[in-house]
């Protein structure tokens, strides 16, 4: 089996200005003190509070990898609001020997904005088959946000490629979670790198994947039990009714 990854490391450049509100992210500091992120699975899953800059630093790898901010292969080049942030211009990433030959950002916030310039483009008089058919020939617009989603990784994701997913689970149920699990599973064997940023207990628990736990205190990898994220929705479901009277106490 293929064992290189397409991005092996990623650390901060010495460059970034010190009036940069990005040196004020928690995970940029845990970058800064500890020089450089190795990843060691092919499939990495980035976890933490909000406002942690999981989704800052999953942006930043991103375009640094030519894709665009808003989602969509390398080949996407709209832009609906010009709002990422420059952290990309800053970021050092160490790849690996191979080239990948195919990839995709998906951003669960801006998806939207994808599946229109998809629909914008095949406007467009060209020759050769329609954009939508490599995502299923079905309008993304057409779909629920769930449905467009699958479409996405069943017809687009082709393999050996590097996916980059920006909490993925805001369109699945807990089924179609495990249906996404079965994809990367798949494109795993397929020589394909995967990092995620996700709150989700369920995607954390792939199996061989490295879940690393973003914290003000620096960046820890972790087994997904050990995250809050699964003890807190444990706790909740082995005892929903006496977690909601803690909640709910007016004491």
């Amino acid at each position: 089996m293929f064992s290189d990854l397409f991005i092996k490391s990623i650390s901060i450049s010495d460059q970034l200005p010190a009036h940069s509100y990005l040196n004020d992210l928690a995970v940029i500091k845990s970058l800064q003190a500890m020089g450089r992120l190795n990843f060691t699975k092919r499939v990495t899953f980035l976890v933490g509070e909000n406002g942690i800059g999981k989704s800052t630093l999953i942006e930043a790898i991103a375009v640094s990898q030519g894709f665009n901010p808003e989602g969509g292969t390398i080949n996407f080049s709209f832009s609906t609001e010009d709002s990422h942030s420059e952290l990309y211009r800053y970021l050092r990433v160490s790849k690996g020997m191979s080239a990948r030959k195919d990839g995709f950002f998906l951003r669960a916030e801006s998806f939207y904005n994808v599946a229109s310039n998809i629909d914008q483009m095949d406007r467009i008089p060209a020759p050769g088959p329609s954009v939508i058919e490599s995502y299923g020939g079905v309008s993304l617009h057409k779909q629920s946000h769930g449905e467009s989603f699958m479409a996405l990784v069943t017809n687009r994701f082709g393999g050996n490629g590097l996916y980059i997913l920006d909490e993925p689970e805001a369109a699945l149920s807990p089924s179609r979670m495990l249906e996404l699990m079965c994809h990367i599973h798949e494109l795993e064997k397929k020589n394909s790198q995967f990092i995620i940023s996700t709150h989700s207990p369920i995607l954390m628990a792939y199996p061989g994947a490295e879940v690393l736990y973003l914290t003000e205190d620096g960046i820890q990898s972790v087994s997904y039990k050990e995250t809050e994220h699964y003890q807190i929705t444990k706790q909740f479901l082995n005892a929903p009714e006496q977690m909601c009277k803690y909640l709910f106490s007016d004491d």
